[in-house]
């Protein structure tokens, strides 16, 4: 019984501070206003999805990893973008597990909400539909002579 509890426990939340309150309602007023976005609660962060796709989650009361850090997810993160993460002592891989696609951006001061943003905008580009399924096609004229 104690195993099955554990499992079901999930990752530990940690309270966030007023600071970070501001910074993610400032980051959250500027991601709502991008094309296609939508959002909604989820366990004390507010989630962010495109298209129906997750692509980030802003800590509202709660956070993981550090009490001052976003989240970010990539299904497949670009090798160029894998660089740069790589490089940014900010990001943390969730120790590059296998199948690892949050991506943790920890802030340090009010003037790193620009990268932040950044992130996040890279985030709300790849998770547009590169592979949207094939919609119905309606019969008509062939294309092909």
């Amino acid at each position: 019984m104690k195993a099955k509890s554990a499992i079901a426990k999930g990752p530990k939340l940690l309270r966030i501070s007023e600071e970070m309150k501001q910074w993610s309602a400032m980051m959250e007023s500027e991601v709502s206003a991008w094309p296609g976005v939508k959002s909604r609660p989820m366990f004390g962060f507010i989630g962010f999805y495109r298209d129906n796709k997750i692509f980030a989650g802003l800590p509202r009361t709660r956070a993981l990893n550090t009490p001052n850090s976003i989240i970010l997810k990539f299904d497949t993160i670009p090798p160029n973008l894998l660089k740069r993460a790589r490089e940014d002592s900010r990001i943390d891989f969730e120790k590059e597990a296998p199948g690892a696609r949050w991506y943790s951006f920890e802030l340090n001061s009010a003037y790193e909400l620009r990268d932040a943003l950044w992130w996040l905008n890279q985030a709300y580009l790849e998770a547009r539909n590169k592979h949207p399924r094939m919609a119905k096609r309606r019969p008509g004229p062939s294309r092909h002579r």
